[in-house]
């Protein structure tokens, strides 16, 4: 199992106060909601209306260095679409952007699923690069390629 090592070793709300997209107090609302619900401290941020989904996909990249893809302009070969069903995409929010031999590009709103990235390794043969991306770019990704089936 892959583990991933941290490029800047700052917690995500840290990054995020840094860059002035939340500030002290909204961090601390959101560890207490977190807490309290569970769930991802940047989805809470995000539910919370504190931070924006770019926000936290570039607190991503800079602490892990996955690469920051936005999908709105991103044009996906139909070919590269199929090698991924439907089902998987949405189950893991993820969307296959390229293929080249046996090495598939994923765009992913949580890079860190390591299970995601195994079960797709296994469903298409390929090793998996992994950049990141809003859930609301791969969901809309999602329903323009897999609509036009």
């Amino acid at each position: 199992m892959k583990h991933f090592r941290k490029t800047i070793n700052k917690h995500i709300g840290e990054l995020l106060m840094e860059r002035g997209a939340i500030n002290q107090e909204e961090l601390s609302m959101a560890i207490a909601y977190q807490k309290e619900n569970g769930g991802l401290l940047g989805e809470v941020l995000v539910n919370l209306k504190f931070a924006s989904e770019e926000d936290i996909a570039q607190a991503l990249t800079c602490q892990y260095g996955f690469p920051y893809l936005p999908l709105s302009n991103y044009e996906i070969d139909p070919e590269v679409i199929s090698s991924v069903p439907e089902n998987v995409c949405k189950q893991f929010c993820l969307i296959p952007i390229d293929k080249i031999g046996k090495s598939l590009t994923l765009a992913m709103a949580d890079p860190l699923n390591v299970q995601a990235v195994e079960d797709i390794e296994l469903i298409t043969g390929c090793s998996v690069q992994t950049f990141v991306s809003t859930s609301t770019d791969i969901k809309n990704s999602i329903n323009k390629y897999y609509q036009t089936k």
